[in-house]
């Protein structure tokens, strides 16, 4: 079944990694974000050779996003962020495991400092 790990945060200045560029990130010592960094790349690697992992996007700002409505009386474009939160999409992993439980497992690895992270199952 597939998967969208959706990964929300609000970093100043927008960057990737967020967890960088969150205040609690920020506040993290070089060695945490080191100790981080590994264990993601070890996670990333782990589902890459699994063939989990079907596709990832880290996305830019919401400030260079176009919204596209309808009315009535025609489409409307108006500039970005669609959201009024603070908190914004900042990119996916979209997986493919054999149960919820493993993608479970893997989203909360995704868990950062100064973001959450959203697990949603596709429409079947």
């Amino acid at each position: 079944m597939k998967y969208v790990i959706l990964i929300h945060s609000n970093p100043d200045p927008w960057g990737h990694p967020t967890s960088r560029f969150t205040p609690e990130g920020k506040a993290l010592p070089p060695e945490e974000h080191e100790a981080a960094d590994k264990a993601f790349e070890d996670l990333l690697g782990e589902i890459s050779e699994s063939g989990e992992l079907v596709h990832a996007e880290a996305l830019a700002a919401p400030a260079t996003s176009t919204l596209y409505g309808w009315s009535p009386q025609g489409h409307l474009v108006t500039d970005g962020p669609y959201a009024e939160a603070k908190e914004q999409l900042a990119g996916f992993f979209v997986i493919d495991t054999a149960t919820r439980e493993r993608a479970e497992e893997i989203a909360a690895q995704f868990a950062q400092p100064g973001g959450t992270i959203e697990l949603r199952p596709g429409m079947q």
